[in-house]
């Protein structure tokens, strides 16, 4: 051995990170005469027949295109009219983009946080390459981390047609794929830059019917999956200012220094001169275990007029609809509130409120500044009523998280007064939940959310998680986006949605989220029936540990699990009789993994200084 690789046994494991780091930073940066080959064999390959000569380039019929332009033509710069629905059901989401897609007539804009190469995936690539060979102009961002990781279908995505383009959104190391060497490199050279990701989700159709929410590109956010699925939402917007809106922003981001295309790429340059000379580029094929009975069903569903019809009945009509975003540069200058519209706009419309916010989001753990707008709610003479809707453990996607929002639920319940509602991981079956949506709503959308129709409910049958983002303040204002109230959408990802001031729209927005928190599908979160000197001793030493910046060990927490008794009427917390109609179920119930409790409370006790990460 070499006396300048002989170090010191101590310094070793350090020199040794040195050294990798340097090789990985020397290797950084785009290989220029690879993406000129690359651009060149791209350019050559690429499809440029088209497989329509009409001017619509062969759009399918749409109701939702005659809503968009019924809306165009009813508005004026001072009374603009949109039509919006809320899509609450996974299923039908991806029915509607299938649909859209086939409809467009000039463009279809995406951008997305996740894209996987699943059935949901590879289905809605397929159809945006047939657009694209119609005619259509399609462009993909993607965010780098999180979306395809298998570079043979980028390489394959990049010379299909001249009317697609996908780009990358802050790639690390200037390569498609992050391997687990540069994960780390980036986590130690430029923490910053890798850590501010973009979580926007929009879908845009020429410009002015467009879809915004929680969902990305998986079998899991479409009712698809077998073993997990997301309980998600998401607005369809038709209209002229809002889909101007979507537009401004989708081309702000796509022009923007970070949204890297294809051919920027070292890894997937390579792959591209690898491959073998092909005219065109050979097609997308579907993933080994594709479920094509289902694919080919759900596109026969999309020629179906009438029962597209009947969805595009259930629309309403309002008036001014907002879409904001987040700047691609949003962590440039934190304090820039331009750079942070969605962020910053949230904040004064809670401050605003006077009786009531209703909250759905997956992860309850909260910045500063949104601490202290509710804590400043709960301490005014009359309290704003704070309904929340999140996920338990037993449903979450992600227990780190959890485990924060277990480490300051006193604080939830007593600072700030919410009321918490877990989210069970098998909630009611379908029947209930349409019975109990009519009630809530009063019967006005009567069958409007037969959600889970699709998802076996039964015990050890696929488990359902939150991942819907909303808000709902004083039954008027509604916020649905991909913002999930917490330090990371606060503080690094760029965010995204949409905002409308309508009490129709409203209403429905907030029976949904009530009914995710009804009893049958959400446990209620309350302080444990305890009394006399043992429990006051407790509480006072809860606070202490809880109020440590690490080391949280005291087991003994302010609040639980309830569940309501059979034939019992529920009551929130605080109220007579609620404790002798609700039984203590515990911190954690359903959750059968002890590991998963023992990581929980690991991750309370010691992560606090992971919120802003995490």
């Amino acid at each position: 051995m070499s006396a300048a690789l002989d170090w010191p046994a101590p310094c070793r494991p350090a020199r040794l990170l040195l050294l990798v780091l340097g090789v990985l930073l020397g290797a950084c940066g785009v290989n220029r005469p690879l993406a000129r080959q690359a651009l060149a064999r791209v350019a050559q390959e690429q499809a440029r027949d088209l497989d329509c000569a009409r001017a619509d380039h062969c759009a399918q019929a749409s109701p939702y295109v005659e809503l968009a332009e019924r809306a165009r033509a009813a508005s004026t710069e001072a009374a603009p009219v949109h039509y919006v629905d809320a899509l609450e059901q996974g299923n039908e989401a991806l029915l509607l983009r299938l649909h859209l897609i086939r409809a467009a007539r000039h463009s279809i804009d995406i951008q997305t946080f996740i894209w996987a190469e699943d059935d949901a995936g590879w289905l809605v690539l397929d159809e945006l390459i047939r657009a694209a060979r119609r005619g259509v102009k399609v462009r993909i961002l993607a965010d780098q981390l999180f979306a395809l990781d298998d570079v043979d279908w980028l390489a394959r995505i990049a010379r299909t047609h001249v009317n697609l383009e996908f780009r990358l959104y802050n790639p690390t190391f200037d390569e498609a794929v992050t391997q687990p060497v540069e994960f780390a490199a980036s986590i130690v050279c430029c923490f910053s830059r890798f850590n501010q990701r973009m979580h926007n989700k929009l879908f845009l159709i020429d410009g002015a019917i467009g879809i915004a929410g929680g969902r990305n590109y998986e079998n899991r956010y479409f009712d698809w999956d077998q073993r997990f699925d997301y309980r998600d939402r998401e607005l369809l917007v038709a209209g002229a200012q809002a889909g101007a809106q979507m537009q401004a922003s989708f081309d702000r981001f796509w022009n923007h220094p970070r949204a890297v295309p294809l051919t920027r790429l070292n890894d997937v340059n390579a792959r591209i001169m690898r491959a073998a000379a092909a005219a065109p580029a050979p097609a997308l094929a579907a993933p080994a275990g594709t479920d094509m009975t289902r694919i080919e069903a759900l596109r026969a569903r999309a020629l179906d007029a009438t029962a597209l019809a009947a969805l595009a009945r259930r629309v309403l009509q309002v008036g001014t609809v907002h879409y904001f975003s987040d700047a691609p540069g949003k962590t440039a200058r934190a304090d820039d509130p331009a750079l942070r519209a969605l962020t910053a706009r949230i904040g004064e419309l809670l401050q605003q409120a006077r009786d009531e916010v209703v909250l759905e989001t997956p992860y309850l753990v909260f910045s500063r500044s949104a601490r202290r707008v509710f804590r400043s709610l709960h301490k005014r003479p009359e309290p704003v009523r704070v309904i929340v809707s999140t996920n338990s453990l037993a449903a979450t996607d992600a227990f780190y998280v959890y485990a924060l929002s277990y480490k300051y639920k006193k604080r939830y319940l007593r600072r700030y007064g919410f009321q918490i509602h877990e989210f069970k991981p098998f909630p009611a079956d379908a029947a209930q939940f349409v019975a109990d949506y009519d009630a809530l709503s009063g019967g006005a959308n009567r069958g409007h959310y037969g959600r889970y129709a699709q998802t076996p409910l039964k015990r050890g049958g696929v488990r359902l998680g939150l991942h819907a983002k909303s808000l709902v303040i004083d039954g008027s204002t509604t916020i649905i986006g991909s913002h999930n109230f917490d330090p990371r959408s606060d503080d690094y990802n760029t965010e995204s949605g949409f905002i409308v001031s309508d009490r129709a729209l409203a209403a429905r927005v907030r029976a949904a989220v009530l009914l995710d928190a009804a009893p049958q599908n959400a446990w209620v979160i309350a302080p444990r029936q305890r009394s006399g000197m043992l429990a006051r001793l407790n509480e006072s030493i809860a606070d202490v540990s809880a109020a440590l910046p690490l080391f949280d060990l005291w087991p003994f927490r302010y609040a639980s699990s309830f569940e309501l008794k059979p034939g019992c009427v529920p009551t929130p917390p605080g109220t007579a009789g609620f404790y002798a109609c609700h039984q203590d179920v515990g911190d954690f119930p359903e959750v059968d993994l002890p590991l998963k409790t023992i990581y929980t409370r690991i991750v309370t006790a010691f992560g606090a200084g992971l919120v802003g990460i995490l």
